[in-house]
This record gives structure tokens, sequence and C-alpha cells, in this order.
């Protein structure tokens, strides 16, 4: 990959647009070959519309799964993510709303099985993000929103969905690096990646003796939307300098994971992270 930096670009709303990004995130690698891991499979995929959430879809369908693609306003990029999706010759359904709200939760555990008749994968991707220099200057109401989205949600979705998982179905969240070593500028955002990371060891271990395996992945710096919809221009041009690789993620390199998880190959893995990070070494 490229080390070259991202101009300097911003967005005025959250979560962003992916079709409006210069340059626009790799979501596949050309070289990557599918191979039938995920043949069949049902995949709910929450932010599946742009970034992260598109290179897992598309890397799915390579592999051989129907995904549903849950966003909350951005129709344009899930269009396109269905389109892509659907030209990897799998079944793709474009469900819009607000993951914050236990109610569409439900609607998309109900849509997807009237639609594909069962799941198997569910991705816990949504996420919103805000930079402050100070947490007094913090909105309650912004603080009330971001664990809405980022943490309620998880358990909104996954109350819904579990009555309809097997054995030898998944769950994975998104995580963040912030979670092991603290943003001063994203505080609440941080927080919320905190508490994925209990609520993925806990789920695992309820779990286990279902079969059912629950793991996540902590991205480092990656390019997508929500990069120039939360920070100034400076900030995203310089986004990615802080790791030894000294440049953002692709999308590109973080599906994979997502794939990796979901499959057999990962059978002996609960409740564990996957550090996709540009070479930053934690103490975890």
């Amino acid at each position: 990959m490229s080390d070259q930096q991202q101009p300097p670009q911003h967005q005025q709303k959250q979560p962003g647009d992916e079709h409006a990004m210069r340059p626009e995130p790799e979501y596949i690698r050309d070289s990557y070959r599918g191979a039938e891991k995920l043949l069949d499979k049902v995949a709910i995929i929450t932010g599946g519309d742009s970034g992260i959430g598109r290179a897992i879809a598309v890397h799915y369908a390579r592999e051989g799964a129907d995904c549903v693609i849950v966003h909350l306003k951005e129709s344009r990029d899930a269009e396109e993510t269905k389109r892509l999706v659907e030209a990897e010759g799998r079944r793709c359904l474009v469900l819009k709303g607000d993951v914050a709200a236990p109610s569409f939760c439900r609607e998309i555990v109900n849509r997807t099985r009237q639609e594909f008749g069962k799941i198997n994968i569910v991705i816990h991707n949504a996420a919103e993000q805000y930079d402050w220099d100070d947490i007094t200057d913090i909105p309650d109401d912004q603080l009330q929103r971001t664990f809405q989205t980022n943490v309620f949600s998880h358990f909104y979705l996954t109350k819904a969905a579990l009555p309809h998982l097997s054995e030898g179905d998944t769950i994975i969240a998104t995580s963040s690096i912030n979670a092991f070593k603290g943003n001063d500028t994203l505080i609440d955002y941080t927080a919320t990646k905190g508490a994925i990371q209990g609520l993925i060891r806990s789920l695992a271990m309820s779990l286990m003796d279902r079969g059912i395996r629950v793991n996540a992945v902590a991205p480092g710096p990656i390019w997508t939307p929500l990069i120039p919809a939360s920070f100034d221009e400076e900030k995203v041009a310089e986004f990615g300098n802080q790791v030894p690789m000294k440049r953002a993620g692709q999308p590109s390199e973080i599906g994979p994971a997502y794939v990796y998880l979901a499959c057999e190959e990962s059978s002996y893995m609960s409740g564990q992270t996957l550090h996709l990070n540009g070479g930053v070494i934690l103490n975890t």
C-alpha cells in the first residue's frame, strides 16, 4: 500500500459519504480470491453502506454470503454497496434506519428472516464519533447519542438476533485501537469502544455452550467517511501519521479479518480481538 497521505478535506455531517472522499477508500483488493469460506451464509452488517462495512460486505459476497446492509441515511453509498455485492453474484437487502432504536433492530432481524430465512453472522459496525478537546465541552445529548449508537445498538440487535442463531454462527464487533491506548480528543467514543471490549468478552462466555462465537476487530486509523466527517481539514491531512507505518489503512486491509472471524478457520477463537493498526504494539 502507498504511504501517500490524503489531501485536506472535511464533511459537515456524520457518518459521512464515501463517494465524496478524495481519494475514495479501497474496499477490496483486485488480488483477493474468494474460496467459498462463507458459502450461503447470511450476514447482517450495520454501518454496511461504506468504509469498513462496505469492505466486509464485498469480501463476504466474494466468499459466497448474502448480505443485509444497514445504514442511517447514506442511500447513495448503500445502493453502491448493494451493486457491488450483487456483482459478486450474491443477494443484498438494504435497510435504512437508526440502530440506536430497539424497534428498528427488531425490524432488521424480522426483515432478514423474511428475505433469507436465516441469520448466521451479525456484524456490529455502526458508530459515530466527535472530536472534543475538553470533556466539559461534550454536550449531554451528544454523550447519550454516542453510547446509544455505539453500544446500546449492540445489545438491541444481539437480543433480537440471538434466538435465531445456532451453533457455528458468529457475532463480530468493531472495536478500536483507542479502547486500548485512549484518545485525548475522542473521549466518549473511546469509552464506548472500551465498553464493546467488555461486552464481547462477556457474550463469548455466555454463548460458549451454544457454540456461538463472539469476537472483535480493533482497527487503527482507517480511511473511511467517518474521518473527514469527524475532523477538520488539517487533522484529516495528517490522519494515519501517528502509527509506525506512517499512513492510514484501507478498508480492504480490514475486511479479510472479518472473513476469518466468521468462517470455520477461526473455530477455536472466541472472546478475542484482532488488532489491525499499522504496527502499534499494545499491552492487551
